[in-house]
């Protein structure tokens, strides 16, 4: 399956999902594939500077790793392709105008915005707006 690629049935469809899970990022220099699996991260991604970690509050907690700053993760629910072209920007944009920053992850089935945990209810509020207001418009 390779998801739905026209950028208004995405939106229409996205159908946002807040995770009750607390998030931190975490970057770790020295690369131990084993340490790193017993922390089981939500998502890692490779920079030159080290690897970066997204790892759950309580695992972040229980390992002892110090953090800064809490995210929540807004899962969209909608197949989408990763050949579509524009669905980041405009959730992006609806973000923006509500001064919320947001960290992107493109799984291969979804995408997933890390936002402040204290911006996360008024994130959910604005995509789901969005994508209502979609719906209605393209009557889908």
């Amino acid at each position: 399956m390779s998801g739905e690629k026209n950028l208004d049935k995405l939106i229409a469809s996205m159908s946002p999902e807040l995770l009750e899970d607390k998030y931190i990022f975490h970057s770790v220099a020295d690369i131990d594939w084993a340490s790193i699996a017993k922390l089981i991260p939500k998502g890692v991604f490779q920079e030159k500077e080290g690897m970066t970690l997204i790892i759950n509050e309580q695992t972040a907690i229980d390992s002892g790793i110090h953090y800064d700053q809490l995210y929540r993760c807004i899962t969209l629910n909608v197949h989408s392709s990763l050949e579509a072209v524009g669905l980041t920007a405009a959730f992006s944009n609806v973000l923006t105008k509500h001064n919320i920053s947001a960290n992107v992850v493109a799984g291969y089935y979804h995408d997933h915005i890390f936002v402040a945990d204290k911006d996360a209810q008024r994130a959910l509020t604005a995509l789901t707006s969005l994508s209502l207001e979609m719906a209605a418009d393209t009557k889908l």
